[in-house]
């Protein structure tokens, strides 16, 4: 059977920028920092420490209310990127007279689900002394909440599944809604992450593990500073990213427009250490990914690094892509857009990837911010992107997410008007 084209028809995204797709953009083009200092009054002791989120984002006004009080968090930012993708996409919320959806579906990634649930409900027992908890507390926690909710919303018959594999939750789950489509198992996917990481206990769990940036204060908005000398570690985040993938035939024969094309899916693991990445692992993935593509290291125009400023981390990945590039990577733009947007944990990967269609599709390249005048010597050897690069050539592009455990997934992209 011949493998079917992916086309990417539909964007949506809440996040610390809000939701506007052009202005998202545009501040990680600009380097835009929406890294602030958090502090809170938490108990047994507050939290002081860099953060982001999505402060003007409203689920009520989002989903309306009824439907907003039946989730957490993280399934509000969930669902409101999946409305908005497929608006992007110019799909109807229901099938019409004429429509079936009954091999449309949706893949979702989540590292924590509705953790806020929980420890909301823990607090009730244990700190509170009550006897019982909400009758939702186990729904609003569930990690195929999103996706359950997404299928309800939109009338999806098929396949509805979530991902948590850490910081590549989402990757995975854009890339096996990829492999569906590919081999003619579905003809729409709904596919992304969310989550939402400000709880109490979830930033003392980081702490203890000493990879989260200490930098507070004024310092704050430059705490995340991938492959820096001076990087001190990774700045939690939250956000819902959407992308609508579609049999190519099936967008053209609808009218849609096109963003990008989707063209490979690399995951390997590194079955070598539970938290320390191995760059032969991640190397395996980017080859996957390319090979998947038809890509020759020469066509790669671009790579979103997973970048996310630990002092281990960093250099492993560079060392991947030299072990995949040879002497291109010296030419290879790179940039890791966490430094400006966080980590977003399970949603990280569907951030990226959003960026990286975007970066496509405007020609574009978006920086690392921070970084002018501080790279690591142990992270040079590829061309690193320190300001906005408007009107380049970007024939085709990687995102990259690594995470613990060792799992890697890398997506290729490339320009829809290349047949």
């Amino acid at each position: 059977m011949t493998a079917r084209r992916v086309a990417v028809t539909g964007l949506g995204l809440v996040s610390p920028y809000g939701g506007n797709l052009p202005d998202f953009f545009s501040r990680l083009m600009d380097g835009e920092s929406a890294v602030y200092h958090l502090q809170t009054d938490d108990v047994p002791r507050p939290l002081s420490m860099p953060f982001v989120t999505c402060r003007d984002f409203d689920a009520r006004a989002a989903l309306g209310g009824p439907l907003a009080a039946m989730m957490e968090r993280f399934a509000h930012l969930g669902l409101a990127a999946a409305f908005d993708a497929w608006a992007d996409a110019g799909l109807e919320r229901q099938p019409c007279e004429s429509e079936t959806r009954e091999d449309w579906g949706c893949v979702w990634g989540t590292a924590l689900g509705g953790i806020q649930a929980f420890e909301r409900g823990y607090k009730d027992i244990w700190l509170k002394g009550r006897e019982r908890l909400s009758p939702l507390s186990v729904v609003m926690g569930m990690n195929n909440a999103v996706n359950a909710h997404i299928s309800i919303q939109l009338g999806l018959g098929g396949v509805s599944s979530s991902h948590a594999a850490a910081c590549a939750s989402s990757a995975i789950a854009i890339g096996e809604a990829y492999r569906r489509i590919r081999a003619g198992h579905a003809s729409v996917m709904l596919t992304g992450g969310s989550d939402a990481t400000q709880t109490y206990g979830v930033a003392q769990a980081w702490l203890a593990m000493r990879l989260m940036s200490p930098d507070v204060g004024d310092a704050a908005a430059q705490a995340c500073r991938p492959f820096a000398a001076d990087r001190a570690g990774l700045v939690l985040g939250e956000g819902g990213v959407a992308l609508v993938l579609e049999d190519w035939e099936h967008a053209r024969t609808r009218g849609a427009a096109i963003h990008a094309e989707m063209v490979g899916y690399g995951v390997s693991c590194d079955h070598t250490h539970l938290v320390r990445p191995d760059a032969g692992g991640q190397a395996r993935a980017i080859r996957a990914a390319l090979a998947e593509g038809g890509l020759a290291p020469e066509d790669v125009d671009y790579v979103n690094a997973h970048g996310t400023a630990t002092p281990e981390g960093d250099p492993i990945e560079i060392h991947a892509l030299q072990q995949v590039f040879g002497g291109h990577a010296a030419h290879l733009p790179v940039s890791a857009t966490k430094s400006m947007h966080g980590h977003l944990m399970g949603a990280a990967g569907a951030m990226e990837a959003l960026a990286t269609v975007l970066s496509v599709r405007e020609q574009a390249l978006p920086p690392t911010a921070h970084l002018e005048g501080r790279l690591d010597p142990a992270c040079e050897g590829v061309d690193h992107i320190l300001r906005g690069r408007h009107d380049v050539r970007v024939r085709a592009a990687l995102s990259n997410s690594f995470a613990f455990g060792g799992s890697n997934a890398v997506l290729a992209f490339r320009q829809a008007s290349i047949q």
